[in-house]
């Protein structure tokens, strides 16, 4: 017999979580090796199908877990937007190291963007378990002090692939007004002027 429930906790780095069941709210234990499609892990409040049975304790557990048709397809359109960040922030990086190879920009800029970029994909990485364990969570603005400092492509890619801060729309809003702040600065630090006084601050072995 299948039934259906959400996965309501979900542990990706120990590999499970419990499958709250339909109708009764029982809490059902899933494995990782349970899912018929590990293309796309797990994070919380996805609408499952499954059979149930015990361990050697006794204990329930799901196998057989298989994503519903309208779950399948929110996968695949998240697939889709993590493949539309990731496409974004590569064309950025080229253009930034195409920038520095013409004398453009520093060359420096492009390994600090790309440190900050790895540097918030892990804060939001961080927040995303906090939310799930209910512990101590990163606020929203230093997440978007992240992002206006250069982060920006690590937040658009974590807000993507991990389904982190993705849907509020005051928080997007305050996001995408940081990505236009942070290029807005880059594009001055094209002109003749602000290329001047960025060299100014900066020592010789950067510029």
């Amino acid at each position: 017999m299948r039934y259906q429930g959400k996965i309501t906790t979900w542990k990706d780095d120990k590999g499970f979580g419990f499958i709250t069941q339909n109708g009764d709210g029982k809490q059902i234990f899933v494995h990782v090796k349970a899912l018929t499609n590990r293309t796309w892990r797990p994070v919380g409040n996805e609408t499952v199908t499954y059979e149930v049975t015990t361990d050697d304790q006794g204990r329930l557990r799901a196998i057989q877990v298989v994503y519903t048709d309208e779950q399948t397809e929110a996968i695949y359109s998240a697939q889709e937007k993590v493949g539309l960040a990731t496409v974004v922030a590569t064309v950025f990086f080229v253009l930034l190291i195409t920038l520095a190879a013409m004398g453009r920009l520093p060359v420096f800029l492009s390994a600090f963007y790309l440190g900050a970029s790895l540097l918030t994909y892990v804060v939001y990485k961080a927040d995303k378990q906090a939310a799930q364990n209910g512990t101590w969570r990163t606020s929203e603005s230093t997440l978007h002090l992240l992002a206006l400092l250069g982060g920006w492509c690590g937040a658009l890619i974590a807000q993507q692939s991990l389904r982190h801060k993705s849907k509020k729309e005051e928080f997007l809003l305050v996001f995408w007004i940081t990505v236009i702040l942070n290029c807005g600065v880059l594009g001055w630090l094209l002109t003749p002027h602000g290329s001047e006084t960025l060299n100014s601050f900066l020592p010789a072995a950067l510029r």
